[in-house]
């Protein structure tokens, strides 16, 4: 069975959803400028390092560069991220992890947008960095998942 080209209607999320349950992985594809790709590629070594490549590629299927807002892309399992998303390394893995579960979340049909769904995800990205920062040996990457957890733990106040 082949992973839907478009995960939208019942049918293509239960197939993508029964592939899954079956182990596929979807091999990510970067499409972009050379320095976006780049940048990506660098932000996947980190996830890989954290331990959550596997996750990524369950859910995510295109790291796409555009010329706006980031977002998913839920019925092409794709995140569209700006050049800007992926300039931080340690910050653009983290929102691929954060994309990624709310695409989990999609394929799953729970509640994945609004508040309560945001604040799951957001949850997802500062443990992936928690995690990323437990593994990594580089201390600039320690130290960015420092600050980028104390932004959150700061910005959490707003819940």
């Amino acid at each position: 069975m082949e992973f839907p080209e478009r995960i939208y209607t019942d049918e293509e999320v239960r197939k993508a959803r029964e592939l899954i349950a079956r182990g596929y992985r979807h091999r990510i594809r970067i499409r972009g400028s050379l320095g976006f790709r780049q940048k990506v590629r660098r932000a996947l070594e980190l996830v890989k390092t954290a331990g959550y490549i596997d996750f990524l590629r369950t859910y995510i299927r295109t790291i796409e560069e555009i010329d706006g807002l980031t977002q998913l892309r839920n019925a092409d399992a794709s995140i569209w991220a700006n050049p800007y998303a992926v300039e931080n390394s340690v910050d653009a893995a983290s929102i691929f992890i954060q994309k990624a579960y709310s695409m989990s979340e999609y394929l799953e049909l729970k509640h994945y947008y609004g508040g309560e769904a945001e604040k799951r995800s957001v949850e997802k990205r500062t443990e992936f960095l928690k995690t990323l920062k437990s593994k990594s040996q580089e201390e600039q990457v320690i130290a960015e998942c420092e600050r980028l957890l104390g932004l959150w733990r700061e910005s959490s106040l707003a819940y």
